[in-house]
């Protein structure tokens, strides 16, 4: 058994900030790994470089894996790539979505690919692309106990940590909730600072009380690298992708008939970021200081 696992075809969809990282660990443990270009062509030039073989379509690359991972922007491009790929899906075949996507919709996927035979995982990620690069993500999986066991070795050539939660949908709907915690203190650290400039509490003195105290944590340091620091990349998660969480995590909370007022005041940060001209490819989770500040009637800046 763990042999024919070792021997598992993987094909990846979507190398780019996270997922060439997944992938070019995946090749380093000795996998077959089969990628499709699709914006990035310099992160597919390079796993091809490393022993990669690149599919030219969908269909193709369903047929060349056991195993296919995809890393999307959300669950309107996993549905569009999942039915470009089941023409071609052999029988047996998983596809694990590294996404953060609508479990509704997971949920909706998995029983059309169980109806082909076929299998889906959740496997949403937590952490940076430098963790990505060094094979030490977290993820926590939906899956069915005997898709779990096959898939957890390829797992853990990305993923330093791995939560399996239960069946199918149950990994997205526990990273929308470690969403509407991160994303929740992004709203509140950058009203916070805007609140403290307006009173005349620069970002400086704002950060000599908190970090160190037992309201610092990993979040902080990485948002405060752009607000301290104006390091802009410092977490590489787009305020639209984050805006995206926020209003999945309202869905689920609207299925499970459960008052989510907190959570509909940090997706209306983020949706009022986005609409303020937050909305680009570079536009970052902490660059959130930036458009509260503006809301305020505050210029970007620490005083």
């Amino acid at each position: 058994m763990e042999n024919e696992m070792t021997n598992e075809n993987i094909g990846f969809i979507g190398v780019g900030l996270m997922g060439h990282g997944m992938a070019k660990n995946i090749l380093a443990a000795g996998h077959t790994v089969t990628v499709i270009a699709y914006r990035n062509r310099a992160s597919v030039d390079d796993l091809v470089a490393q022993g990669a073989t690149e599919a030219t379509d969908l269909a193709a690359l369903a047929q060349a894996s056991d195993v296919i991972h995809i890393c999307a922007p959300g669950s309107p491009q996993v549905e569009g790539i999942i039915a470009g790929l089941v023409p071609g899906l052999r029988k047996g075949s998983v596809i694990v979505d590294c996404s953060t996507s609508d479990p509704a919709s997971t949920e909706k996927l998995a029983a059309i690919l169980e109806g082909q035979g076929c299998h889906l995982a959740d496997a949403p990620l937590g952490g940076t692309p430098v963790q990505a690069e060094a094979g030490a993500l977290s993820t926590m999986v939906g899956a069915s106990d005997d898709i779990f066991a096959r898939i957890k070795p390829v797992i853990d050539c990305w993923a330093a940590s791995v939560v399996h939660l239960g069946p199918t949908g149950m990994g997205h709907k526990m990273k929308l909730l470690n969403n509407f915690l991160s994303m929740g203190y992004a709203a509140m650290y950058a009203e916070a600072m805007a609140l403290g400039r307006k009173v005349g509490i620069s970002v400086d003195q704002f950060d000599s009380v908190i970090r160190g105290s037992r309201m610092d944590c990993g979040f902080y340091q990485t948002f405060m690298g752009y607000a301290l620091e104006g390091n802009t990349e410092a977490h590489k998660f787009t305020l639209t992708n984050a805006y995206k969480d926020t209003r999945y995590l309202a869905n689920m909370a609207d299925g499970a008939s459960i008052a989510n007022p907190v959570g509909t005041a940090i997706k209306n940060t983020f949706a009022a970021a986005v609409n303020m001209g937050g909305d680009g490819a570079e536009d970052y989770v902490p660059h959130l200081v930036d458009y509260v500040a503006k809301m305020n009637g505050l210029p970007p800046g620490k005083d």
